[in-house]
């Protein structure tokens, strides 16, 4: 099979496979970093830094008030020059990242956490703010130039592991530790700002205008909500656990966590690579994209469930000669939240779909219900059952926001019958994996 790209084509293949490349980097990276400090940490404080960067990352979506968005489209379409749409978005970012991190300090008072932890949750939350100079990440991306930016998070990726590598060599304390990857980020915006001013220009051109921050604000005020509800049902359970159990669960939780993080790529990388061609088939004949999307969801899902099937028999042996003897009571989490996998695959194939067929307007009670499903269950269940429950609901959570709320949904309810046929029938399917990529 030929592929005769144009250059437009072959610039979009490139970008993608250079943000493909790094993910699979920096998520490699992770793990092995992750296996390296919870060994060196032990679980009660590698369950605490996890609790401290699960509780400043619920803050960081409002700092971001969900901008990146909107300054993507904005870039792209070009009406407004490019430093005042870069310059308004980082300072909206800069202000709000510094409520937020005021905010995390108080609330973390308020909830009678002690004061070594309130003094972590401080300082690490710190880098919220150094988060702002992702807007030079949104402008590359508009550009379709995500080399340059893929670059500078390897880089981090790197550099963020010989750090923490010389301070495990050095025997150091844990707040070392939260410096090193709250400084990670201050690595990621010298990347970006060096590949700015490498490749575009000066960020003394940059302007703020106060006009534009309101149109960006009402802009993006919808999509707040909607990454906010995304980052409750993904990432809150870690702070519930901590709150709720204990934080030497969270340590455990946040084992399985790191493996099933590598897992769900796969099915995200499948949703992104196979898009574009949905799209294209849509435009020649409804049919064919009816055959094929179905085609595209069976072969995801059941994809999907049998690694997850793999990973859930093996479990004991991955976290045995990985994390090691003192992390054993993760692996009944990680049997379990392997499945989450499965529950991402459907999520992604229907969300594929609803951009596809240009639907967005009702993602958001997905994402609400996910949200709702998964703060009522963990605090429902996690007093009773500890961190084994937390798992079962991660999957819950997923099936509800991105499957059962399909069937909720009036506009979405072709796309609930197609997700069903996908988990009842679509095994048949995993032989035509090559006819997928046709078109």
């Amino acid at each position: 099979m030929a592929f005769h790209l144009s250059g437009n084509k072959k610039k979009i293949v490139n970008n993608l496979l250079w943000a493909t490349g790094g993910k699979v980097i920096n998520l490699g990276g992770a793990l092995i970093l992750g296996i390296i400090v919870a060994r060196y940490l032990g679980p009660e404080q590698y369950g605490l830094m996890n609790y401290v960067i699960s509780y400043a990352f619920l803050f960081q979506t409002l700092a971001c008030f969900g901008i990146d968005s909107i300054e993507v489209r904005e870039e792209a379409l070009g009406k407004v020059p490019y430093t005042t749409i870069i310059g308004t978005a980082f300072w909206i970012k800069v202000v709000f990242g510094i409520i937020c991190i005021a905010l995390s300090i108080v609330t973390a008072i308020i909830m009678s956490e002690d004061a070594y932890t309130v003094g972590l949750i401080s300082m690490y939350s710190c880098y919220i703010v150094f988060n702002s100079f992702n807007v030079i990440r949104n402008y590359f991306t508009s550009l379709v130039q995500n080399k340059y930016v893929v670059i500078s998070e390897i880089f981090r990726t790197f550099v963020g592991i010989a750090i923490k590598l010389t301070l495990w060599m050095m025997d150091c304390s844990l707040t070392w530790f939260l410096a090193a990857f709250a400084f990670d980020y201050v690595l990621l915006a010298g990347g970006y700002v060096s590949s700015y001013r490498h490749k575009i220009g000066r960020l003394k051109e940059w302007r703020f205008s106060l006009p534009y921050a309101r149109f960006m604000l009402k802009e993006s005020f919808p999509l707040l909500l909607t990454n906010a509800a995304v980052i409750i049902y993904q990432r809150i359970d870690q702070v519930m656990i901590g709150t709720m159990v204990s934080k030497t669960d969270v340590g455990f939780f946040s084992v399985a966590a790191k493996f099933v993080e590598v897992m769900i790529f796969i099915p995200a990388t499948i949703a992104h690579t196979i898009s574009p061609i949905l799209v294209q088939i849509r435009q020649k004949s409804e049919e064919a994209f009816r055959i094929k999307s179905q085609q595209f969801m069976n072969i995801s899902v059941w994809l999907c469930i049998f690694c997850s099937i793999a990973v859930s028999v093996v479990s004991y042996w991955i976290v045995r000669y990985t994390f090691g003897t003192l992390y054993l009571p993760a692996v009944a989490i990680l049997q379990v939240l392997s499945f989450k996998m499965v529950s991402v695959a459907l999520s992604h194939a229907g969300g594929t779909m609803v951009i596809v067929e240009r639907l967005q307007r009702w993602v958001f009670f997905r994402d609400v219900f996910g949200c709702i499903v998964c703060v009522g269950l963990n605090w429902w269940l996690l007093p009773r059952y500890g961190a084994i429950a937390a798992a079962f609901v991660a999957v819950m959570a997923n099936l509800a926001a991105g499957y059962i709320a399909d069937a909720l949904i009036p506009a979405y309810r072709h796309i609930f019958r197609q997700q069903t046929k996908a988990l009842l029938l679509g095994w048949r399917d995993l032989i035509h994996i090559k006819e997928l990529l046709k078109h």
